[in-house]
């Protein structure tokens, strides 16, 4: 698992963590570019709104979101680019715990969902 943290430290910020989350703020220019980074299930909440591009395992998904929605997103590996012509800024809140049903191994959707 790579850590966002690490592969991108000029785009994300822990803002806090215990042991059952860690809240994370991502904030981008367009242009801007992650490294491959994985997060676990998470939600994410729009402080902005944004396009970008997130590609994982030869996939490709464009993301157009507007400011202050809330998206679960299920664990994954991507990378991402702000294809758009606004600033990205969102929190990510991860979740620690470990899925153990059925849909913890089904493929994850890359990208936000509204479920």
């Amino acid at each position: 698992m790579s850590d966002p943290i690490e592969v991108s430290p000029n785009l994300y910020r822990v803002v806090f963590e215990n042991d059952r989350v860690r809240v994370l703020e991502y904030v981008d220019q367009p242009g801007d570019s992650t490294g491959t980074h994985s997060h676990p299930d998470s939600v994410m909440i729009t402080l902005s709104s944004f396009t970008r591009r997130l590609s994982s395992g030869g996939r490709e998904v464009e993301v157009e979101m507007p400011q202050f929605q809330a998206r679960w997103l299920d664990a994954q590996e991507h990378s991402g680019t702000n294809i758009g012509a606004t600033t990205t800024h969102n929190i990510f809140v991860e979740l620690k715990e470990v899925r153990t049903d059925a849909a913890a191994t089904a493929p994850a959707r890359l990208g936000p969902s509204k479920s």
